[in-house]
Order: C-alpha cells, then structure tokens, then sequence
C-alpha cells in the first residue's frame, strides 16, 4: 500500500503536521492545487492555523483526494 503523503494522525494534539506541499504549485479550474489538493485560501491560512486546524484538513485533504479518483 502506498502512503502519498502525511499521516493524518497526530502524536500529540498540539504538534503540527508537516506542510502537505510537495512544490507542485498550481490551481485547477476548480481552484485545488494540483499538487497538494488545498485551495488558494486553504494554502494562504495554512500557517495562522492551530495545529488541529491544519491535521483537520489533512483529514480532509484524503478524503477530497480519494473523491477525486
């Protein structure tokens, strides 16, 4: 099973994630990066948010790429 990217569960809650950015930086006609499916106002907050904010969206982030298949 392959694993594309972090794991969505955090050690501790107030650990951050690491960036689901992996420098493929470009919005698709439905406004997700291409690269790490966030959208531009995801990618703008991603750093004011708590670190259960930003684990929430890697949550999110797996499901919006399993939608996508």
């Amino acid at each position: 099973m392959s694993n594309s990217g972090p794991n969505p569960r955090p050690v501790q809650p107030a650990e951050r994630p690491p960036s689901p950015c992996i420098n493929v930086c470009s919005l698709d006609e439905r406004g997700y990066c291409i690269g790490c499916l966030r959208t531009g106002a995801e990618i703008g907050r991603w750093m004011a948010m708590s670190p259960a904010e930003q684990w929430s969206l890697l949550t999110e982030l797996a499901e919006r790429r399993k939608s996508m298949r």
